[in-house]
């Protein structure tokens, strides 16, 4: 028998938010990459603000910023859990260590196309 939730749809939004910030909680705790994100999108924040002409490239500029976050909590998640399985060298792990770092790079490859091309009309 399948069992039941023992939340309603709204009533799962508050656990559900509060795992979310316990992991973004953990994520600054323990991801050195996470936190230099972090300081990163605090800083080009208001960097975007003020050089983006439109809601629309203001919306592009934050998301090479976003992206980079969400890949890094992915990828974080992969590294804990194939450390979780066990930390002898596996290809297999090694190998899902190497595609979610490739990702966070394709995030940041993103980010600086996005960028340049707003540094580059602005020239």
């Amino acid at each position: 028998m399948i069992e039941k939730n023992k939340y309603g749809h709204i009533e799962r939004l508050g656990p559900a938010t509060k795992h979310s910030l316990l992991g973004l909680k953990a994520a600054y705790k323990y991801e050195l990459a996470f936190r230099q994100e972090v300081f990163l999108s605090v800083l080009l924040t208001p960097i975007a603000i003020y050089i983006a002409d439109t809601f629309v490239e203001f919306a592009l500029l934050m998301s090479g910023i976003f992206i980079i976050l969400i890949t890094e909590l992915l990828n974080s998640a992969i590294e804990a859990t194939v450390d979780r399985v066990g930390l002898e060298h596996h290809e297999l792990s090694g190998r899902a260590k190497d595609i979610g770092s490739a990702a966070v790079f394709v995030s940041l490859i993103y980010f600086v196309v996005v960028w340049l091309s707003k540094i580059y009309t602005m020239l």
